[in-house]
């Protein structure tokens, strides 16, 4: 009788060291090549991601500088400002169409009501408000050239696009410009803050926030940023910001410039956009 006997199944101590070498070989390779180009790839995107969020940022604040009420540019320092945002503005009828006429500005007295000879963007609204003649900064914050619009209507066409019925307004004496702004009653002011900007405990990541904040009118000029409560997040990962302002030089129907600067910061990688604008300062 033959007795077959049974081999052991399993790896030799060489054919072990053969693995072991050829995975020592195999991470190698990766750890040189392959990683750098991963962290490349992450670096990459989180620069893109930086760069885009920044961008967007700037653009929002551009659009609401380039659309503000005239000289309403407030900045009590270089981490926020404040501006009036405007949805329309156009030209009035400066003029009577009739000898009984009351739908023109009359700048010799309070207005209480005019005839829109431009076509809006944006048909203005009840309990919206009208400037005229902004010179001063402060006042379309404290009313002096702020009405309430009390009432919209349809003239004849030989007299307008639009009538608006406001409260009794006195226009500046002489002012000749015959243009104005409509502001939201919704969104009357508005503040762009920069809070907390910096970075985390390991320097890795922007530790601050930009934040979009809406507030009434508010006549005193602000000396420091306000609250952020109720804002909107413009942008995160705020390394650092800055915001100056340089109004006019003299009179006030020129063009001020203000410029706009974020640094953004994530794992590391850090994407710094700066934006210059003009501000018209016409009323």
């Amino acid at each position: 009788m033959t007795r077959t006997r049974s081999r052991s199944a399993g790896f030799t101590l060489v054919e072990l060291i053969i693995v072991l070498v050829l995975t020592t070989i195999i991470g190698a390779t990766v750890a040189v090549f392959v990683r750098p180009a991963i962290k490349g790839y992450a670096d990459t995107r989180d620069r893109a991601a930086l760069a885009d969020m920044g961008d967007t940022a700037l653009r929002r604040m551009v659009r609401d500088i380039r659309m503000a009420v005239p000289n309403s540019l407030r900045t009590p320092n270089e981490a926020c400002f404040e501006l009036v945002p405007t949805v329309a503005g156009g030209r009035y009828r400066m003029g009577p169409n009739t000898a009984n006429d009351a739908w023109w500005v009359d700048t010799s007295q309070a207005t209480t009501g005019f005839d829109v000879l431009s076509t809006l963007s944006r048909q203005p609204a009840v309990n919206d408000f009208v400037v005229i003649n902004n010179q001063n900064g402060n006042d379309v914050y404290t009313g002096t050239n702020r009405a309430t619009i009390t009432s919209v209507a349809t003239p004849s066409a030989t007299q307008g696009t639009l009538r608006v019925g406001i409260t009794a307004l006195q226009v500046s004496p002489g002012y000749d410009g015959g243009r104005f702004q409509v502001v939201s009653q919704s969104e009357r002011s508005v503040f762009y803050i920069c809070d907390g900007a910096g970075l985390s405990a390991d320097g890795q990541t922007g530790s601050g926030v930009l934040w979009r904040v809406r507030r009434d009118f508010n006549a005193s000029y602000p000396t420091a940023c306000p609250a952020t409560t109720g804002g909107t997040v413009v942008a995160r990962n705020l390394r650092s910001c800055r915001f100056v302002y340089n109004p006019n030089q003299g009179a006030t129907q020129q063009s001020g410039f203000v410029y706009l600067e974020l640094a953004l910061t994530r794992n590391g990688e850090t994407a710094t956009l700066t934006h210059g604008a003009h501000v018209l300062n016409v009323p």
